[in-house]
């Protein structure tokens, strides 16, 4: 996985061990955990493990979150993609998960949704996916505005976890080229 993609703002392209940095500052960002548990990394080793777990994901499923990169400043931004999951969905054996996450410096800009327009897009139109998912936080309102905003349509809401209520959001292709 060596294409880099673009959108009107964006350079997206597959994670590198280069981004550990930027990874940190977007993971070690209380707020930007605020919805993922509040648990927010301590050390930069911690973004070396996911960097390779996501590289492992590409070699085993063609698929994973990449980086998303200002194409004027080449700035680290955040992730986006798609990524194949298995099991963490109540009554879904398995499913393409729509997911992003950027450095707050970034929120409120559009570049979630530009981002997650495009993989849209690609899961649909190039990887002709039968249904593309997304998961987020009941209180995420940014997140759920997003998912809305480009066409996911609520499906029901479920316990994460013991503290967790998620809603779940999916759209098949039929739907989404309308």
């Amino acid at each position: 996985m060596s294409t880099n993609l673009l959108t009107p703002r964006l350079l997206l392209r597959p994670l590198l061990v280069t981004d550990a940095e930027g990874l940190f500052a977007l993971d070690s960002d209380p707020e930007v955990h605020r919805y993922l548990g509040n648990n927010p990394v301590t050390s930069i080793t911690t973004c070396y493990d996911v960097i390779q777990n996501v590289q492992q994901q590409y070699e085993d499923n063609g698929i994973g979150r990449w980086a998303i990169i200002d194409r004027e400043t080449q700035d680290f931004i955040g992730w986006a993609g798609l990524k194949y999951e298995q099991g963490r969905m109540p009554g879904v054996a398995h499913y393409y998960d729509l997911g992003y996450r950027l450095r707050r410096p970034y929120w409120g800009q559009g570049i979630a949704t530009e981002a997650a327009m495009f993989w849209l897009q690609y899961g649909f139109e190039l990887l002709q996916l039968p249904e593309i998912g997304a998961v987020t936080h009941v209180d995420n309102i940014g997140s759920n505005t997003i998912l809305r905003k480009i066409g996911l349509r609520f499906k029901e809401t479920f316990q994460y976890d013991e503290e967790t209520q998620c809603n779940w959001y999916a759209l098949e292709p039929t739907a989404w080229k309308k």
